[in-house]
């Protein structure tokens, strides 16, 4: 067992100011991260079933790094969603699964190469009724808990003053009994509940209510924790209370409220030139430690340091804030994925579905669900990221307040227009000539079917934005084969017939009896991401495995190893981690190759 306060950063941070104004080609710098990680998705009140089935079919193909589940333990046997923040036990049960769905849905999720980060309410019990019974059939009352009894909660006293840190710290948050988190016994009972998870393969672990623990606190029960599991921390921090965000910055990476604040502000007012420096704020945490949002499940309904912050009820400008957020590289970004609610008059109300009420269980890709995660310019600028890397922002560019661009280096452009007009301008870009794919407008893995983007030779290209849209291309959205003509638009693609004998070979593919190495991808002949349809390889140079298919020269194709049952393609199934390997299939073929 680890006696340890796991510490993880997300990468060093790069930070200057910009060089240049904002008109013609300026570059800039901007706190960069150098982690692996993309964006990952809270996935809020989605089921254990479902969340795996998402991780396999989207998110893994599409390049998100991890998942936020809602906190998985016993719960209040209530139907509003705020239910789930009042534990009853730590038993894996939740109205989202039990414990075999949640191990289900882990291992799944790690398979596809996406983290599970749970939700850890570990600041106080539940409280709501006095008692009665939760998820998972267990009695309860106030301060009695299978786990704790009234000796381990602090002395009561309710939070009046966010002023007094101490108070903040040792009080209730509002009527729900706090834990006395600086007891042996209550650090090592979290901390038993944490292993737990962590032996069943969860990554990470958002820590609820941080500010209303002491630090000391926290890093006792993270000393306990096996592993070096990604700790981020809950500070509700807008820079007007004693307890900072900045006081937590030892236990790992924190959420920084405050850009949240800022970005909806930014976009409210359509004040995107003042974005130029964004993150380079001595009020803002460092970029390396940072998680950073749009919105939360708190901030959306008003709660949490909510306010302004732009939502999905904003629509097409709460897509440009998240295409900024995933295209500006500062902290690590996560995305919201909400269900439908009136935010005048609903903004307790529970998933849709709930069992806890007679429903049929959550069906978390039904209509009432909003799925933001899954908005074309949205996801598409996960793998902009992942393809940025740690590239820094060069080539910015304002047509007054409300329209901006800038690259990342040479590895991606994008192109924001908040105003009410089309925007039409030749920019530079500072990528290699060829044609690109615009992400917002289409999927480069299905073919690009919209709009395309010529560069030519000096970087330059022309954009034509709508009013309120965006546009962006990026490296691994290289439209092979195409002839730069004048201007953006399709250009020709491969004729009838044109296909080569391609290669294909992954590394490192360990087996269990009766697993193979299947090969998988965007195109037919690579079964389309579907496991029952991917091409089966051969071991002959084991753990090497390979074989050939035919693809359709010109093409770019985004493809993965894949690893699972012979027999049962539901069975095993395991994915090669990271993100989507692409290949430009040549006229005289050539070898595809990756490695898990």
């Amino acid at each position: 067992m680890g006696r340890r306060v796991a510490s993880l950063a997300l990468g060093a941070v790069a930070s200057a100011a910009l060089l240049a104004g904002c008109n013609g080609r300026a570059e800039a710098a901007a706190p960069l991260s150098s982690d692996p990680r993309t964006a990952y998705v809270h996935l809020f009140e989605w089921s254990w079933s479902d969340i795996a089935e998402e991780c396999e079919n989207f998110l893994g193909p599409k390049g998100f790094s991890g998942v936020q589940i809602s906190p998985p333990s016993e719960h209040i046997a209530l139907d509003n969603w705020w239910a789930r923040y009042q534990p009853v036990s730590y038993q894996l049960v939740s109205r989202s699964g039990d414990r075999a769905a949640f191990a289900d849905m882990v291992q799944r999720c790690n398979a596809a190469g996406v983290e599970i980060y749970a939700d850890l309410v570990i600041n106080h019990t539940a409280a709501y009724g006095d008692g009665g019974v939760g998820t998972a059939g267990t009695s309860w009352s106030r301060k009695h808990h299978p786990m704790y009894g009234p000796q381990d909660y602090h002395d009561p006293c309710v939070i009046q003053n966010y002023g007094d840190a101490h108070e903040v710290r040792y009080c209730q948050l509002l009527t729900l009994p706090d834990l006395r988190t600086g007891s042996d016994y209550v650090q090592q009972t979290i901390a038993d509940y944490i292993n737990d998870m962590v032996g069943l393969g969860v990554s990470g672990f958002r820590i609820d209510a941080a500010k209303h623990m002491h630090p000391d606190d926290i890093a006792g029960i993270m000393g306990r924790v096996d592993g070096n599991p990604y700790f981020f921390s809950e500070v509700i921090d807008l820079g007007n209370e004693p307890i900072k965000a900045s006081h937590y910055l030892h236990l790992g990476a924190v959420e920084e409220f405050k850009y949240s604040r800022d970005i909806s502000s930014r976009f409210r007012s359509r004040d995107l030139a003042a974005l130029h420096n964004f993150g380079n704020h001595a009020d803002l945490i460092p970029g390396d430690q940072a998680v950073v949002f749009v919105d939360n499940h708190d901030n959306q309904r008003g709660h949490g340091a909510g306010g302004e912050t732009i939502t999905y009820h904003d629509g097409a400008l709460y897509d440009l804030a998240n295409v900024f957020m995933l295209a500006w590289p500062y902290g690590y970004p996560r995305l919201m994925s909400s269900f439908a609610f009136d935010k005048e008059n609903e903004t307790e109300m529970g998933p849709p579905g709930s069992a806890v009420h007679g429903g049929d269980g959550l069906n978390c890709f039904g209509s009432d669900w909003v799925c933001e995660h899954r908005w074309r310019p949205i996801a598409n600028m996960v793998g902009f990221r992942g393809a940025a890397g740690s590239a820094p922002v060069q080539n910015w560019w304002a047509g007054g307040r409300d329209r901006i661009a800038f690259s990342r280096g040479d590895r991606g452009f994008v192109v924001i227009n908040a105003s009410g007009d089309e925007l039409n301008e030749r920019l530079q870009t500072g990528m290699a000539s060829g044609v690109y794919c615009d992400v917002i407008d289409s999927e480069p893995e299905n073919g690009c079917s919209g709009q395309r983007i010529t560069v030519d030779s000096s970087g330059y290209a022309d954009f034509s934005v709508p009013a309120g849209g965006a546009a962006a291309i990026h490296v691994n959205a290289l439209v092979d084969g195409d002839e730069p003509g004048p201007g953006p638009g399709p250009g020709p693609g491969p004729g009838p017939g044109d296909y080569a004998s391609v290669n294909v070979v992954c590394e490192n593919g360990h087996t269990q009896w009766g697993q193979s190495v299947y090969a998988v991808g965007a195109y037919d002949a690579l079964g389309s991401w579907s496991p029952a349809q991917a091409v089966k390889l051969d071991p002959q140079q084991y753990p090497t495995w390979s074989g050939q298919v035919e693809l359709p020269v010109g093409e770019s194709i985004e493809w993965k190893c894949l690893k699972r049952s012979e027999s049962d393609p539901e069975q095993g199934v395991e994915w090669q981690n990271g993100a989507n390997n692409r290949f430009s299939v040549p006229e005289q073929g050539g070898e595809m190759r990756a490695s898990f």
